[in-house]
């Protein structure tokens, strides 16, 4: 089973990741443009697997690029809080 088809696993598997980062040093700024380009990468590429990943795709697809780097802020705030 991948972390895309359950919601919980995805954040924790996010949220481990973006603790990796910040224990090998990169910077909020960085952390927030990665985070927008694996949307940008998962809008493009990725079938969503549940119901809050199809909410997070149509808002994305719907956002403009500055909505768009907002909700992956809003990722990264939503991970780091767990």
């Amino acid at each position: 089973m991948s972390v895309l088809d359950n919601w919980q696993q995805w954040k924790e598997f996010l949220g481990s990741r973006l603790d990796q980062a910040k224990s090998e040093g990169m910077t909020e700024p960085v952390i927030n443009e990665v985070a927008y380009q694996v949307g940008e990468y998962l809008a493009e590429q990725v079938d969503p697997k549940n119901e809050q990943e199809r909410v997070l795709a149509d808002l994305w697809n719907v956002a403009s690029e500055e909505e768009q780097h907002a909700i992956a802020n809003m990722m990264v705030k939503l991970v780091q809080n767990q």
